[in-house]
């Protein structure tokens, strides 16, 4: 499975982007000898992008952050410029920067994702564009008891942060302010990656002196969120012997672009990865599926009734 870490696209809130390098400097230093980080290493491909805005965060330069910006060389937010699955359209051009990150994102399958900021301390999981009364996230009860394990794993090391937005340490995005066009609601939307946004420190530009007091506290629940991938929850998992074809003829088999049936589909189909999550939907009458973009693997056709494998290559 993928993992991405991915922080300051605001680019005045950059103690996550010293915590990202730092992140990666101890997870490589400290593999020979750290049993956690060489489980973690060999069964995860972990993927980290500690500074997404670098005109922002470099306004004034190639050698300081001092003067960084919140928006990018273009005074745009990054965070209200992705598309968004509810119907609120950008509203400026995507910019470069988030094309760069779109096009990085399709050509993976990232499983599980944090984006980090700053400027408060608290777990901000989704949805971003409605508040829990109004469209709960289906995976709620996953998601606060990951931020849960977070919060408490950090205040073992200072128990005074994660406290200035609500006691607990973390919050439902729309609970505290809804947004529109940010990237979690994008990246849980449209790419089945569960992200959360971590906000990790009330002040955006820290004193150099205190990013060690930071790291302190945040460095474990930093790693231990990423073998949170291994306690996603499966909507419905699909043996070998469930993915047998069961009456529905497709060819060639396996693929690598388009797939076609033997007959016209009677019933509208859905087509599921090996972890039961649906990537793809098709109405019936339905001849030919194009498998060009998905990942290569197996997946699973069904109408409900019959299904059967399909291997992409």
């Amino acid at each position: 499975p993928q993992f991405f870490y991915s922080s300051t696209m605001h680019g005045d809130e950059v103690t996550g982007y010293v915590m990202m390098l730092r992140l990666i400097d101890t997870l490589l230093r400290g593999f020979e000898d750290n049993p956690q980080y060489q489980t973690l290493m060999n069964t995860v491909d972990i993927f980290i992008n500690p500074l997404s805005n670098p005109d922002g965060t470099y306004r004034n330069g190639d050698n300081t952050v001092q003067g960084s910006q919140r928006y990018n060389a273009n005074y745009v937010d990054l965070n209200r410029n992705y598309p968004d699955p509810f119907g609120t359209q950008p509203v400026d051009e995507l910019q470069p920067e988030n094309e760069a990150m779109m096009a990085y994102i399709e050509a993976h399958h990232f499983r599980l994702s944090a984006n980090l900021h700053g400027g408060s301390e608290v777990m901000n999981y989704p949805w971003d564009s409605f508040t829990s009364d109004e469209r709960p996230h289906l995976d709620r009860e996953w998601w606060i008891e990951v931020c849960k394990r977070f919060v408490d794993t950090s205040r073992t090391y200072s128990s005074n942060h994660f406290r200035d937005v609500l006691s607990s340490g973390y919050i439902e995005g729309g609970d505290w302010y809804v947004i529109p066009n940010g990237r979690q609601d994008y990246m849980n939307y449209y790419h089945n990656c569960r992200e959360m946004t971590m906000e990790l420190s009330t002040t955006k530009l820290l004193s150099s002196d205190r990013l060690p007091e930071y790291w302190r506290f945040l460095q474990h629940s930093l790693v231990n969120y990423m073998a949170e991938i291994f306690t996603i929850p499966v909507v419905e998992g699909i043996s070998e012997a469930e993915g047998a074809d069961h009456g529905l003829r497709v060819y060639p088999n396996p693929a690598t672009s388009k797939v076609s049936l033997a007959a016209p589909a009677a019933a509208p189909m859905e087509l599921l990865d090996m972890q039961g999550r649906r990537v793809a939907a098709y109405p019936a009458g339905t001849c030919v599926i194009d498998v060009s973009m998905l990942h290569g693997g197996l997946y699973v056709l069904t109408d409900g009734v019959r299904r059967t494998k399909i291997v992409k290559r």
